[in-house]
């Protein structure tokens, strides 16, 4: 269905892609010296799992509604800022202790969803898809929804790996910046960072 050039030049597109800063990477990088490598693996299987209702928006041409539609642009764009407004307010409030502490499973449930939605709510990641993906399909070889799937697949899969890398290497450093008071500035830094990407994602435009 793809040729072979084509796919390396996907995933090598894909995997630079992931590498650059934007807001996926650095909450993966925040959560992962905040709360160890295990919470940012967990917060990356969330932010990939939310690729698949990209991928299958993209698919079904959703995301050119949300390219088209004013409102539903905003309507999300606003619903995601809220959110990572709330996740800001939430580590503001809640003593250092405890947002550095060894996460159990409800707060890794908690972790995954968070990626979850923090991904789904984000609509310039369906209008990325919109853009990127088609670059790379070719009616010619086949089903264009089911190119598109497998090319979603692949992101999401190059993503996984440059964000679980991020998470291993963050968390070891972060192991050595959550002693002392270090916890303390860590909380606030985290906080910073929520409220800056509701802030960045509040003023996208399309």
């Amino acid at each position: 269905m793809f040729e072979t050039a084509t796919l390396l030049l996907f995933v090598t597109s894909s995997l630079l892609l992931a590498l650059a800063p934007g807001p996926d990477n650095l909450f993966v990088l925040t959560i992962s010296i905040a709360r160890g490598p295990a919470a940012g693996v967990i917060t990356t299987l969330g932010l990939c799992s939310g690729l698949f209702v990209h991928t299958g928006a993209g698919a079904l041409g959703v995301a050119v509604f949300i390219q088209e539609s004013a409102l539903a642009f905003s309507l999300l764009k606003i619903g995601g800022a809220l959110y990572l407004a709330w996740l800001a307010w939430q580590v503001f409030r809640a003593p250092a202790e405890t947002f550095t502490s060894r996460t159990s499973s409800e707060s890794y449930r908690r972790l995954y969803l968070r990626g979850v939605l923090m991904n789904i709510m984000n609509p310039k990641v369906s209008l990325f898809f919109l853009a990127f993906l088609p670059q790379f399909v070719s009616p010619a070889q086949g089903s264009v929804t089911l190119q598109i799937a497998i090319l979603g697949l692949l992101f999401m899969l190059s993503a996984l790996l440059v964000f679980g890398l991020i998470s291993l290497a963050a968390g070891r450093i972060g192991a050595f910046l959550r002693k002392g008071k270090g916890a303390l500035i860590l909380n606030r830094l985290s906080g910073v960072v929520f409220a800056g990407l509701a802030v960045k994602l509040l003023l996208s435009e399309r």
